[in-house]
């Protein structure tokens, strides 16, 4: 089932397991997009079908990284964690 959160849509069940393993909901990862301090990049690896995006942003004091593509002016989530690279390389690009 497809959910929708104002310009954001995703599938609940890979947002359950997302929440399952990362701990955090694709509605919480949304946030990534207002930091005004967030890098969007294209993920290069998995962009053979369509293209997917990185975004990397802070929510709730942690950086988060957000995989997402674009589909019909939303933007679909696909996947969202903690990753320590993603977080050291939003750190080394905003200081």
């Amino acid at each position: 089932m497809e959910k929708l959160y104002g310009s954001f849509v995703w599938d609940s069940e890979k947002e359950a397991e997302n929440i399952r393993k990362h701990k955090i909901g694709f509605a919480e990862a949304a946030f990534a997009f207002k930091d005004p301090e967030r890098k969007i990049f294209a993920d290069q690896a998995h962009s053979l079908f369509e293209r997917r995006y990185y975004c990397l942003g802070m929510v709730n004091g942690k950086v988060i990284t957000v995989r997402f593509t674009y589909r019909r002016e939303k933007i679909r989530i696909i996947g969202a964690g903690f990753w320590r690279k993603g977080a050291k390389y939003y750190e080394e690009k905003t200081l």
